[in-house]
């Protein structure tokens, strides 16, 4: 913490954020996300954490971009955690893994491979990267309200994006081809690289987090808008199942 209070790496303070918070990687999305919150104001802008805070059904909520991969969005799980934060859900885009999957289809997220150097600074490999339960039922129900055509399943979690898409060229290519077929017949549906660590350190903290992607895979790539809406949905159930059980 510095001496104005604020968090060294996000800049925010207890008071900016709301206890619920979407974690886009890109700080170009926080602003189309905030658009969609009521009476957003952007709060903090500092190095790849942006940071917009609002309402949605007269409850704070807010959005952090993480900047790209686990190191950074470490950070901001740790410093919005001090602030208050105590819901994350990852949003964003992923890679197709199963060969059936249509460009636009949503990943919600269960659980996460390890496939990153962070989260092992935090607790040993064999510790699951899981997503709070209750937070992906939540994730659920909104697809289901959007309508939009969406997955249930783990996703990899890496450290190179050039790793995946351009493996050949690499001195470990078959390795990591190998790799990428093991994640395949295992049925993990997408690859990105944030969310494992999202979901180890929000254990650790004994905090809610969850995630929804949009995933590249037959066919061009579409809006995001049905992700973004889908998103903002998933955070109107999250705080009515609060409300239900007493947690608001």
């Amino acid at each position: 913490m510095e001496a104005n209070g604020k968090q060294y790496h996000v800049q925010l303070a207890p008071g900016d954020v709301g206890r619920y918070v979407l974690l886009p990687g890109d700080p170009g999305r926080c602003e189309p996300i905030a658009a969609l919150f009521d009476d957003a104001k952007l709060v903090a802008s500092n190095r790849e954490y942006v940071t917009y805070t609002g309402y949605l059904d007269g409850e704070k909520v807010s959005v952090t971009s993480t900047g790209i991969g686990c190191p950074s969005a470490a950070i901001a799980v740790e410093e919005l955690a001090i602030v208050g934060a105590d819901t994350f859900i990852r949003v964003g885009t992923s890679g197709a893994i199963q060969k059936d999957i249509v460009s636009g289809e949503l990943a919600i997220i269960s659980g996460a491979i390890r496939d990153e150097g962070t989260s092992i600074h935090y607790m040993p490999i064999e510790f699951p990267a899981v997503a709070d339960l209750d937070l992906t039922q939540a994730l659920q129900r909104a697809a289901k309200k959007t309508g939009v055509k969406f997955r249930t399943g783990i996703t990899q979690s890496k450290d190179s994006f050039y790793g995946q898409h351009e493996p050949e060229r690499m001195g470990v290519a078959r390795n990591l081809q190998d790799r990428w077929k093991a994640w395949e017949i295992g049925g993990a549906i997408c690859s990105e690289m944030e969310a494992s660590a999202i979901f180890v350190i929000s254990s650790m903290l004994r905090k809610r987090a969850g995630g929804i992607m949009m995933m590249h895979g037959i066919g061009p790539v579409i809006s995001l808008d049905p992700l973004l809406e889908t998103a903002i949905q998933g955070l109107r159930e999250i705080i009515a199942f609060d409300r239900s059980v007493g947690k608001i």
